[in-house]
């Protein structure tokens, strides 16, 4: 079985973010493994221990997981953790013309090296914490043609069967849906908690090949990603006005009264 999983470098949450022009200024910032596709590799782990049994010659089942990601050469720091935690190895998009490039570029790129690849199931995180779109895992469903399994609570693949089961909260409820490979599958935070790298998991992963692709390599045009391709662009934007200064009410007796007509001026009540 050969596990893909989609991960993103992305500005720190923590860390204070401007615009660089019409783009997210990501060389100002710390950058780090998107949260949420930690889970996705974490995921993914999971599946090949459930899944793996070791034969009469002391060799594993097989099973491999590739990380995929696309950005800046910056971006390896965020695959080596990934790397770090027990993914076997990872494909790097990384080309100049890249840069700007929206959703729908970002999910062609992404599907084009899966689809070279033969990966029977695709893990990703439910969305990006730089741009909280969530529409990757589904764009890809679409390009590539695989069916979807989306916000999945729990997973459980049976690669003899070549089929995948999740479970997913909705508003309505529990629904439990299947699948036969090849499946893209989107995990949300509640499915695992991701484990600490070990150290001999982070000397592991320095040994471990980061294969790096150019545009030209997986056979899209720059004109097709990139700022200038993108469907959607920020036109402008604005900085966090500063915190204003509160409203200090002093108690003499009356201090219920004003702060019910405080309330009252802001229509809270």
């Amino acid at each position: 079985m050969k596990i893909a999983v989609c991960v993103k470098q992305v500005p720190d949450s923590w860390a204070e973010k401007k615009m660089n022009g019409q783009v997210l200024d990501r060389a100002g910032v710390d950058a780090v493994l998107n949260d949420l596709d930690e889970y996705a590799v974490e995921s993914a782990l999971q599946i090949v221990e459930a899944n793996s049994l070791t034969n009469e010659a002391g060799e594993g089942s097989g099973h491999t997981i590739t990380l995929i990601s696309m950005g800046p050469e910056r971006a390896t720091e965020a695959i080596r953790k990934a790397l770090s935690m027990g993914a076997d190895d990872a494909i790097h998009i990384c080309d100049e013309a890249l840069a700007g490039s929206d959703a729908l570029a970002t999910s062609l790129v992404l599907s084009e090296v899966i689809k070279s690849g033969g990966f029977d199931l695709v893990l990703c995180g439910t969305e990006s914490t730089d741009a909280r779109m969530s529409v990757i895992p589904a764009m890809l469903s679409q390009r590539l043609g695989y069916a979807q399994l989306t916000f999945a609570a729990k997973v459980e693949v049976d690669p003899a069967a070549s089929q995948v089961k999740i479970v997913r909260s909705t508003e309505s409820g529990i629904e439990n849906m299947e699948a036969k490979f090849p499946v893209i599958v989107s995990v949300v935070e509640k499915i695992n908690e991701p484990r600490y790298p070990s150290f001999k998991g982070i000397m592991a992963a320095k040994k471990k090949t980061i294969t790096t692709k150019s545009l030209a390599d997986i056979g899209i045009s720059a004109e097709a990603v990139g700022g200038k391709a993108a469907w959607s662009t920020v036109k402008d934007a604005l900085l966090r006005p500063a915190r204003s200064v509160g409203v200090k009410v002093e108690d003499g007796g009356d201090g219920g009264a004003k702060l019910v007509d405080f309330l009252a001026e802001k229509r809270v009540i």
